[in-house]
């Protein structure tokens, strides 16, 4: 079996129910720009069973409102290097866009967390 050990960047966002289509379409967006800039995979999940019987739900971790969803999200490299070559292309073309000053996000950014991830366990 061969074994590639990659690197993933991982998000754990809480969203408005009513900004999920907002969100979608600059996810798509966020598609198309990483995944020509290198990235091996690219993911953006809504909510669909967020609540655990087991242990802490997504719902409970982020304090989810009764009009909000959580969104998990990841992007997946070959290494840390080749994430942080492809996350600079990236974030460089998007501060060149036009009107990139002026963008808001569909989201509340200080509600997002983020952390880059190497890989422990896979089959």
């Amino acid at each position: 079996m061969l074994h590639i050990l990659l690197n993933v960047d991982g998000f754990v966002i809480p969203i408005p129910k009513g900004k999920v289509a907002a969100y979608k379409k600059m996810a798509k967006m966020g598609c198309k720009t990483w995944m020509k800039h290198g990235a091996l995979a690219y993911f953006e999940c809504v909510a669909d069973d967020a609540k655990a019987p087991y242990s802490k739900s997504f719902t409970q971790m982020c304090k989810l409102k009764k009009n909000e969803t959580v969104i998990f999200a990841f992007i997946v490299f070959k290494s840390k290097a080749h994430r942080k070559q492809v996350n600079a292309k990236v974030h460089k073309e998007f501060s060149q866009m036009p009107g990139a000053e002026n963008f808001s996000m569909p989201f509340d950014a200080s509600k997002m967390a983020y952390g880059g991830f190497k890989t422990l366990v896979q089959d």
